[in-house]
């Protein structure tokens, strides 16, 4: 038998390489793309010229009530309103998140009952009954619980519209507040925990360098929500006749017949007010991202200085002399 033959493959002439900035990137179209942005933006020029051209938006109305002095002090109670209800509801909503974190059985017991009852009770309920909660308790007394008392006060001198509203939005508040503060907790993982309780870290020092900023990741995008929404749930104060934004747009269209362009008040001032929220939310979130990521994304702002300084740069890269 023959000795098989070595067999080799001809070394091919190797073709020569091209830098990366000189390799032609072939496109794909997206003709389905095309088409729908051609209709969304012919839909959009129909409603912006509807907004111009239609008598029925009465923009001269609009203008002459957006900065009205009756329609900013309604704006500033709304903003106070929401203040309040914020601070209280989130303030109420750590002790009951942490209560039903508690290995307490009976905190976890009054918690749990809480954000049950409370999320059961429509706001509107809450808010009409914290309005008349004269008609069950004309008096409150400090002193001694079914002993004597030390201090009695009028409710009705102590808890008006303004303090029932705060109550009404704030105890509401917090039985959402709570859910969500327990939720970033418990997104932690617990390992870290049993790695700093081995180091023998404190537990206030382990709460706050370990535990809060990994869980403010996980609660702020659902608490800015919240505040958002409880900004724009303040106009269901209206039925106490608290003079806030939208009560007070209801008067004066009331009075005037004007309804499009009074709610068109209300509306623009609500989406300024929660544009703001917005994006306070975003630096804050951006705050707390440290650490998750090797850099952080660059913000609306950076990103314009950039693509400025790039435009800039490609146009002092062109030669003296050349055709723009």
């Amino acid at each position: 038998m023959s000795a098989p033959t070595d067999v080799r493959p001809e070394k091919s002439v190797s073709e020569p390489q091209l830098p990366d900035s000189e390799l032609v990137v072939a496109r794909t179209w997206h003709p389905l793309r095309w088409v729908i942005s051609a209709v969304v933006l012919v839909l959009l020029a129909q409603f912006i010229h509807g907004l111009v051209v239609n008598p029925g938006w009465d923009w001269p109305t609009f203008a002459q009530y957006f900065t009205a002095k009756s329609v900013l002090a309604a704006l500033w109670m709304t903003i106070k309103l929401t203040l309040w209800g914020t601070i209280l509801g989130f303030g109420l909503g750590v002790f009951l998140a942490l209560g039903r974190l508690s290995k307490n059985p009976v905190l976890q017991v009054i918690a749990w009952t809480y954000i049950w009852a409370f999320r059961s009770i429509p706001l509107i309920v809450q808010l009409l009954f914290w309005f008349n909660i004269t008609y069950l308790y004309q008096t409150l007394s400090l002193g001694i619980p079914f002993g004597p008392e030390f201090f009695t006060f009028q409710v009705s001198g102590v808890i008006g519209g303004f303090t029932a509203a705060v109550i009404g939005l704030a105890l509401h508040q917090a039985a959402y507040s709570a859910e969500i503060i327990r939720s970033g907790i418990i997104s932690v993982d617990h390992g870290q925990i049993e790695a700093a309780h081995s180091l023998g870290i404190p537990r206030s020092r382990q709460f706050f360098k370990i535990v809060l900023p990994q869980a403010m990741r996980a609660i702020l995008p659902n608490a800015a929500n919240e505040v958002i929404g409880l900004f724009k749930g303040t106009s269901i104060v209206s039925t106490m006749a608290i003079a806030e934004l939208f009560y007070q747009v209801q008067v004066i269209f009331g009075r005037n017949g004007r309804v499009v362009p009074l709610l068109m008040v209300a509306t623009i001032w609500y989406i300024i007010l929660t544009t703001l929220l917005s994006i306070g939310q975003y630096y804050v979130e951006r705050h707390y991202a440290r650490g998750s990521a090797r850099a952080l994304p660059l913000t609306p702002v950076q990103k314009a200085r950039k693509k400025f300084e790039e435009i800039r740069d490609a146009r002092l890269d062109i030669p003296r002399g050349a055709t723009r």
